[in-house]
């Protein structure tokens, strides 16, 4: 299938590995040119230039962080009207009881997992309303469907962030821009890893064992490939997914039960 990207322009953040260089390879492959944010620049030059030689694209790699309103001005300077936005801040979480979380824990957790993408909008949703073309993903997780203890933190954000872009969504579908959110469960990337064996170290048991069980909690019995979360998004960006907006999507190979 055509996805009718072809020489559009794509600003996707944390995308030196995992979901977002996913996402941005994806896009690539569609010919979509992208701009790419990390925050070391020798990985997110090395992204771009994979991404260039892979499929022929123009890609560039911006070094900063997407928390950073600097940063961001730089990122958009890079890429002033893009089609596609994909805002992926790349926060790791850990859990936090929730009456230890303190009023600047509270405001960081907004500050990176809401404000921060919703200005990120608000600078490129207007002229993607006068081209009559956007497309913007926000990246979030599974369990925002299913809140789990110890995330008060994290959820409140993610949850303001798909509050608020639903509103926004309404004034923008009407000239072909659309917003939704993609909510992967347990992809193969450094992160997942990484919470993993914090996961073993806490519960005094080995990184082995702690992946044998989240395999077996998945119906699909497996972690899912990068590549799978990226041509997800690259589709949802499609020239063909201009009626669906507003949708919180869940791309967790059966580990949610609920029907809504």
């Amino acid at each position: 299938m055509d996805l009718g990207l072809k020489g559009k322009k794509a600003i996707v953040s944390g995308a030196s590995k995992g979901l977002g260089k996913a996402a941005a390879m994806s896009l690539a492959r569609e010919g979509v040119d992208v701009t790419i944010l990390s925050r070391t620049k020798d990985s997110i030059e090395a992204a771009a230039a994979e991404i260039a030689d892979a499929t022929g694209v123009n890609a560039k790699g911006v070094a900063g962080d997407f928390n950073s309103a600097e940063d961001r001005a730089r990122l958009l300077a890079a890429c002033p009207e893009p089609d596609i936005l994909v805002n992926n801040p790349g926060v790791r979480q850990t859990p936090t009881p929730y009456d230890r979380i303190d009023e600047a824990e509270w405001l960081q957790w907004l500050n990176d997992h809401f404000l921060s993408s919703i200005l990120m909008i608000q600078a490129v949703a207007p002229g993607m309303a006068e081209r009559k073309f956007g497309r913007i993903v926000n990246m979030s997780v599974s369990f925002i469907k299913f809140p789990q203890s110890g995330f008060a933190h994290t959820h409140a954000a993610r949850l303001a962030l798909s509050g608020a872009v639903a509103a926004m969504s309404r004034d923008l579908i009407g000239n072909n821009v659309t917003i939704n959110t993609v909510c992967p469960g347990l992809f193969d990337t450094d992160a997942l890893h990484t919470n993993l064996h914090q996961h073993a170290e806490r519960g005094n048991t080995t990184y082995e064992a702690i992946v044998e069980d989240r395999k077996q909690g998945c119906p699909a019995g497996r972690f899912a490939d990068p590549s799978e979360c990226g041509d997800l998004i690259a589709y949802i960006c499609s020239a063909q997914a201009g009626f669906m907006s507003a949708q919180n999507i869940i791309n967790d190979g059966g580990v949610y039960q609920g029907l809504f």
